[in-house]
């Protein structure tokens, strides 16, 4: 099977490829690939047929049951993903021409092969067309996009002294999960409080097993010290259970506990123990001022919120857990102008829901299409019954209210940034008398200290502002590049950038593009860059051009090079662009001021990487060099010698000693460190 990876980690596979083998469905679900037309021994259309035509073609072929449909575009590229109750009446509507929109007209027009998986039922269809449209982010789908995983606190299940702990990605570890909470800023916050009031720990099982007195969050209060035994395993035990009630929306018998204890130490004249109780009081008091609103009648739910205007459509949702409410967060999902609000809503949701937790109730601000048929598969994915509604008064109405309120602001402010973003980039095609608006821009930096830990940074921008999962760095490898010398690093950065993304993508063709050519709403964010911008002056650009011209894409890429002003100064930068002599731009002029910020990232980016780089370096074990030597040996080396170092003028005989090591795991390691001994 020949597939090409996409960035969000799915596979886009050519025609001729069995995708059906990769199909994932949820639960008893059974998908059964249609038969295809017979194409050429490559697998590729050559009946002439595109379109309409070729859609009719395969209505003769398609049976009245549920199931998905993918429409690819002659270079395989998948156009469309839908889901259907019955294929051959939903695909024979594209063969007889009812479409709703010119943009879906297009789509028709642009599909060279199409193919089909049957399923048992409409909700298994829903399912895999939902994570079918997450994997392959089809052209004319609503894709949802910023879908990041979310936060989760942990209370760990598999020690004798449970820990806390932010998590992200697959529940593995045993233990009980909280959330899930909007941010990571939230949860970080969120521990802190609880290790004021609940005195947990958080510290890793291997720093626990290896103290022999108590750290600083016990003298500070902020741990109860289980470790070392300053509170006996039971006492703990009650604390983490205390922890436990109170995330699991028990707060107020929680706090009614504590108030009791802190009564009853004060009447006892034990101020001091009074004095801990009041302060994991206000501890939990802190907890719940930071959670906004706390609806009595919603014990768990999401309430999704849409706000649809000047072709953004803004979903904002809230997450309420427990009783407690776990903060929100705004989504701008990628969706044609003409659907309206609630199709938006109808397609995000399946989309937002793919990898996530199922709560037993949504509440909407609008009723979407087929709301029982997603109830029923978002239940039968949960695993319980899922209820959503759309409430029409009381305090439900007046939650999807705020929440509506919510999703306007941001709605506001995204289409505010995106005007600015388009007339900054209005203003730098005049500025540097483009041919069209820039729709992706690259902005390179280098950084190392006296050529160690050299990396070069990569940012993109584009008509949304910076594109964050676009990002690259690139660990300086030459062993030629004298330290220090940027620019040969610049030379590597730019052969391997685009030495990959002309195997990767081929070469753009730019002859002819206009601004009325570039319709950045409808295409998806594009591979190639039209602007480069370095950070540096003639010496750079000279290094740069010259790696453009030897891969033959100088009319491909406009480089533009951006020197630091005289004595350094911020306003003062002078550009050095092709066919033309260098110059400054006015200190006030809102292009310069967009530059800046541009490469500013860039040498934030930079910076932030050498710095990883630098630290991974700095913790760097030589064990970690010796093959077949993985964390458990390396565990037991290090505890039975207690360094490194101590291990490397081990004797033969003292490694065959550790527990663990063979005597051919022993040998590899002496000879590792002892180079005479293995001849």
């Amino acid at each position: 099977m020949n597939g090409r990876k996409l960035p969000d980690g799915g596979i886009l596979y050519d025609e001729s490829d069995d995708i059906e083998d990769d199909i994932e469905v949820e639960g008893d679900a059974a998908a059964t690939p249609v038969a295809p037309i017979d194409w050429n021994e490559g697998g590729r259309n050559e009946t002439g047929l595109r379109g309409a035509e070729l859609i009719a073609e395969f209505v003769k072929r398609l049976p009245n049951n549920p199931g998905v449909y993918r429409m690819f575009n002659e270079g395989g590229d998948v156009l469309y993903v839908g889901k259907a109750r019955s294929l051959k009446k939903r695909v024979s509507n594209y063969a007889l021409g009812k479409v709703h929109s010119n943009r879906i007209a297009r789509m028709v027009r642009e599909t060279a092969n199409m193919e089909f998986v049957t399923t048992r039922t409409e909700t298994e269809a829903l399912l895999l067309e939902a994570n079918l449209i997450k994997r392959l982010r089809p052209r004319f789908n609503v894709l949802l996009r910023d879908d990041k995983s979310f936060p989760y606190i942990l209370i760990t299940g598999d020690h004798r002294a449970p820990a806390i702990f932010k998590h992200r990605g697959a529940r593995a570890r045993k233990g009980e999960y909280f959330g899930p909470f909007a941010s990571a800023g939230a949860v970080g916050r969120t521990i802190n409080s609880l290790q004021r009031a609940f005195l947990i720990r958080t510290c890793t099982d291997s720093v626990f097993e290896t103290r022999t007195r108590p750290c600083l969050l016990y003298q500070i209060k902020r741990c109860s010290g289980p470790c070392t035994h300053e509170i006996s395993d039971a006492g703990y035990g009650e604390l983490v259970q205390e922890a436990k009630d109170f995330l699991s929306g028990k707060s107020q018998n929680v706090k009614a506990h504590m108030a009791e204890a802190m009564n009853a130490a004060a009447e006892d004249l034990d101020f001091e123990r009074a004095a801990i109780f009041r302060d994991r009081l206000a501890a939990l008091s802190h907890v719940q001022s930071h959670q906004g609103i706390n609806p009595a009648g919603v014990e768990e739910a999401d309430v999704f919120a849409i706000h649809h205007e000047g072709g953004i459509s803004c979903i904002q949702v809230f997450f309420f857990r427990t009783g407690q409410n776990w903060g929100n967060r705004a989504y701008f999902p990628k969706a044609d102008p003409s659907l309206s609000g609630a199709e938006v809503l109808n397609a995000f949701l399946a989309q937002f829901y793919d990898d996530k937790p199922v709560p037993r109730q949504i509440l909407l601000s609008e009723t979407v299409e087929e709301i029982e048929l997603l109830a029923a598969a978002l239940s039968e994915k949960a695993g319980h019954k899922v209820t959503i509604l759309v409430p029409q008064r009381g305090e439900k109405r007046d939650l999807v209210e705020h929440v509506i309120a919510n999703a306007r602001e941001a709605h506001g402010r995204k289409l505010a940034e995106t005007a600015s973003q388009s007339r900054l980039l209005e203003g730098f095609k005049e500025t540097f008398k483009l041919p069209y608006v820039p729709q992706r821009i690259e902005i390179y930096d280098n950084s190392h200290i006296m050529g160690t830990n050299a990396v070069g940074g990569m940012v993109v921008a584009g008509p949304e502002g910076f594109v964050k999962n676009q990002y690259r760095k690139f660990n300086i490898k030459s062993t030629d590049i004298t330290p220090g010398d940027d620019f040969g690093m610049m030379r590597e950065v730019m052969t391997r950038r685009f030495s990959r993304l002309l195997k990767e993508e081929g070469k753009p063709d730019r002859s002819g593009v206009t601004d009325a050519t570039v319709d950045a709403a409808d295409r998806p964010f594009p591979a190639w860059p039209d602007i480069i911008l370095i950070d540096g002056g003639q010496g750079q650009m000279t290094a740069v051009r010259t790696i453009l011209e030897e891969l033959g894409i100088t009319d491909s890429v406009i480089a533009i090079g951006v020197a630091k002003g005289v004595d350094r100064d911020a306003g003062r930068e002078r550009f050095f662009a092709p066919s033309r002599e260098s110059f400054t731009l006015p200190p006030r002029d809102p292009v310069l001021y967009f530059i800046q910020r541009l490469r500013d990232e860039a040498h934030r980016f930079a910076i932030g990487s050498h710095r990883a780089r630098r630290k991974k370096e700095m913790v760097k074990n030589p064990l970690d060099e010796i093959g077949g030597i993985g964390p458990s040996r390396k565990r037991a080396l290090l505890q039975h010698f207690g360094t490194a170092k101590a291990v490397s003028r081990a004797a033969l005989s003292d490694l065959m000693a550790v527990e663990g090591i063979s005597e051919a795991v022993a040998r590899q390691v002496y000879n590792h460190f002892h180079e005479d001994a293995a001849k």
